[in-house]
């Protein structure tokens, strides 16, 4: 019986391939947001209102974790790919930009929610 031990690496592949969907679904929505100026301003406004909603505040923290883990990873396969003998480095690799990514990710989803958490707090609204 065959079986695949996904182990590091294909968690960092299937990440990358998500987070990629995730800032492409992004960009359509940015794209379409934009598009209604040609509407007028009341449609844009009544739009972008619907982004200081508690839940579009957590899908950016979801669009920043998806930035990030993008970006980081992708320097990683580009390590993996340019640097001689780095592939035998896969899992270390694939370790620091887990560590990278939430020694930022925290503390920016920290502040991104904290007015969502914390209303009353009234700091970087």
């Amino acid at each position: 019986m065959l079986s695949y031990r996904g182990r590091e690496a294909y968690w960092a592949w299937l990440l990358h391939r998500l987070s990629g969907v995730g800032v492409m679904l992004f960009l359509f929505l940015h794209v379409l947001d934009t598009s209604l100026v040609l509407f007028g301003p009341e449609a844009y406004e009544m739009f972008v209102f619907l982004y200081r909603a508690p839940l579009f505040r957590v899908l950016e923290v979801g669009l920043a974790a998806s930035v990030l883990f993008h970006g980081l990873n992708g320097v990683r396969i580009i390590v993996i790919d340019f640097v001689a003998d780095a592939a035998p480095l896969q899992r270390p690799l694939v370790y620091a930009t887990w560590t990278a990514f939430l020694v930022l990710f925290l503390p920016a989803a920290f502040l991104m929610l904290r007015p969502v958490f914390f209303p009353t707090l009234g700091l970087l609204r």
